[in-house]
């Protein structure tokens, strides 16, 4: 009997060694979480023993669990590569169905999906258009990889300072080549349909009229319509036109595009002081766009930067958790499957709930503790020293009854 539960001692430290080695060996695997061995002792008992006098018949392994501590964030020079910092997993999708982890090693595959080492594609909300995701679907994350579409200009923002002192020009009729015949000018680039720069030039001649000017508009040099009134009050702030929009006629830039319809808001503009001045010009139109970077903020929200200074969301990490994660069925390469005793996936967005924010350009590092990896090696080393001396005890004692003559 007592070769047997040495036995099980034996068996017992060797797992012991076997789990401790085997986080040892992932000290250095990003996502990775350690584990941990529970035993349980035996009594072979029936309904009839009496258990005050019936002795222990060794040790088992019950259960190996994972420990789901947070791990340090190591910071690399990769935007893909995503940290939590807190509880979740990302949601993977591969050709083995839907899977978990923690490791957020990605890059891009030759379709442009971003993937994890195993090729399974990372999971997010869609943007729904509107500035908000889709939260009741799942899809893989694409990265757009063609050029970012134009858009022709259709509004600008125009604030300039008019001095109040200024002549009314000696030369007319008005003559954009003739510099005496208007008082300042101005110009900005505009955009067609096809993404082609257009330079839109303001004239302003001051009129004979208190307080007022005459505001003319060309681009690339052609003229769109006539002069336009632009008049203030006394205290230099703009009255006409009341809404400070002026709508120009159509303008037909060639090269296959469309009209240039513009409208442009002078709200900003005032009349102040001797001196005309230049505060704001912003336009609302841009050229072609190629992709220049991603960017992931702490809320998991994913966008695309292009050269044309847009901006795209591409979509928004989609978190899991569990009612118990230990319940996860391992499946190696520092992932997990969901199974009826982790209880079913809860998918929500970084940063609500109780779920962790996300940090871009870093990797959640192995949460083992190498320090106390090598106390339980020792431990179980010893354990199993002490099985093998009570096997050569035991040996011992039997080899003693047999020589009894």
């Amino acid at each position: 009997m007592s070769f047997r539960i040495a036995l099980s001692g034996l068996n017992a430290a060797s797992s012991h060694l076997d789990v401790t080695a085997h986080n040892i060996a992932n000290v250095n695997t990003s996502g990775f979480k350690g584990s941990r061995v529970a035993f349980a002792d035996v009594y072979a008992t029936s309904n009839n023993d009496v258990t005050k006098t019936t002795p222990g018949a060794g040790v088992r392994l019950n259960t190996i669990t994972q420990e789901f501590s947070q791990g340090n964030v190591d910071f690399t020079d990769n935007n893909l590569d995503l940290a939590i910092s807190g509880e979740g997993f990302f949601t993977m999708k591969g050709s083995s169905g839907v899977s978990y982890t923690r490791a957020g090693s990605f890059s891009v595959d030759r379709d442009g999906f971003v993937v994890n080492n195993n090729l399974e594609r990372l999971q997010v909300f869609p943007p729904s258009g509107d500035g908000s995701f889709s939260t009741g679907s799942l899809s893989d994350l694409e990265l757009q990889v063609s050029e970012n579409a134009p858009a022709a200009t259709s509004r600008a923002e125009i604030g300039v300072n008019l001095p109040a002192n200024a002549p009314v020009p000696t030369a007319t009729p008005f003559d954009p080549t003739l510099a005496t015949s208007y008082n300042h000018a101005t110009s900005l680039t505009v955009y067609d349909s096809l993404g082609t720069q257009h330079t839109a030039t303001l004239y302003f001649v001051k009129d004979a009229a208190p307080n007022t000017w005459n505001q003319q508009l060309y681009v690339d040099n052609n003229p769109v319509g006539g002069f336009n009134p632009v008049s203030f009050s006394n205290a230099g702030e703009l009255q006409v036109p009341a809404s400070g929009l002026i709508t120009y006629p159509s303008y037909d830039p060639g090269s296959g595009a469309a009209d240039i319809d513009l409208s442009f808001d002078f709200t900003a503009t005032t009349q102040y002081g001797e001196e005309f001045g230049v505060n704001n010009l912003q336009q609302d139109g841009f050229t072609t766009g190629r992709l220049t970077g991603i960017e992931v903020d702490t809320t998991g929200i994913i966008s695309a930067r292009f050269t044309n200074g847009q901006s795209k969301q591409l979509g928004r990490v989609a978190m899991a958790s569990f009612s118990n994660p230990n319940g996860l069925q391992q499946q190696g390469d520092t992932s997990w499957a969901e199974t009826f005793a982790s209880g079913g996936a809860r998918v929500g967005e970084a940063g609500s709930s109780n779920f962790g924010l996300l940090q871009s350009g870093a990797l959640e590092s192995s949460n083992v503790d190498l320090t106390a990896q090598l106390v339980e090696m020792i431990t179980a080393q010893r354990n199993f020293q002490a099985n093998t001396q009570m096997i050569q005890t035991a040996d011992a004692v039997t080899q003693a009854i047999i020589n009894i003559r």
